[in-house]
């Protein structure tokens, strides 16, 4: 049964990374500024899904998660009155992305709290298997 625990934890391990990858790119994009002709730069959102149930899980069928797709936010933005921008229009606005730090941020240590849960379910699935095999040998 500690395989199965191994595929699980390292489908999370996948789809954490993937959603702390997108967190990154839209924290880097957070002032990206494009002229109001253009869309502004899109928030990526990771979709996830499970793969199999707990009842799979437990007779060490299929079981974690998976990256689904990726989803992207409102591309109009927020227009920003900013005359002294060389990409500013007639009117002195520009188009930023409609990207809050604070939820970003929010969801970066969500992420990686995922992550570093998923990581101690490996270490300590390795733990009882490296126990299990010395079982023997003490004898």
């Amino acid at each position: 049964m500690l395989f199965p625990s191994f595929q699980t934890a390292s489908s999370g391990l996948g789809v954490f990374r993937t959603w702390m990858d997108a967190v990154s790119d839209n924290m880097a994009n957070l002032d990206t500024v494009r002229p109001t002709s253009g869309p502004a730069f899109q928030a990526r959102f990771v979709v996830a899904s499970s793969i199999g149930d707990g009842q799979q899980a437990i007779t060490g069928g299929p079981a974690g998660a998976t990256v689904t797709g990726i989803a992207y936010g409102d591309a109009a933005g927020r227009l920003v009155s900013d005359p002294t921008n060389p990409l500013a229009d007639a009117n002195g606005m520009v188009r930023y992305p409609d990207i809050d730090m604070g939820d970003q941020m929010t969801q970066l240590m969500i992420a990686q709290r995922g992550y570093q849960a998923n990581l101690s379910v490996i270490d300590r699935a390795r733990d009882a298997y490296l126990q299990a095999l010395s079982i023997g040998r003490s004898a």
